[in-house]
């Protein structure tokens, strides 16, 4: 994993952009992902910067293989 790490039972991360319009491409494209993979994940969008936490709820919030791949996933599109 390059961009989230573990914390409280949860992988976050931070995705900078050069506008606010290209982060919320970012996360419309996330959508789409996180559909496909039945996953959701928190997104909070800041100007500039989209933070995303993902954790499985339905396990007790802690990281499953669920929250590994949907996280290796979001990577690679920024990427």
């Amino acid at each position: 994993m390059k961009y989230f790490t573990e914390n409280n039972d949860h992988l976050e991360a931070t995705f900078s952009f050069s506008s606010y319009a290209k982060g919320v491409l970012f996360v419309n494209a996330v959508a789409f992902i996180a559909e496909k993979h039945k996953h959701h994940p928190e997104i909070n969008i800041d100007y500039t910067k989209v933070k995303i936490s993902v954790t499985t709820h339905d396990a007790g919030n802690t990281i499953t293989k669920k929250d590994f791949a949907l996280a290796e996933a979001i990577e690679n599109l920024y990427a």
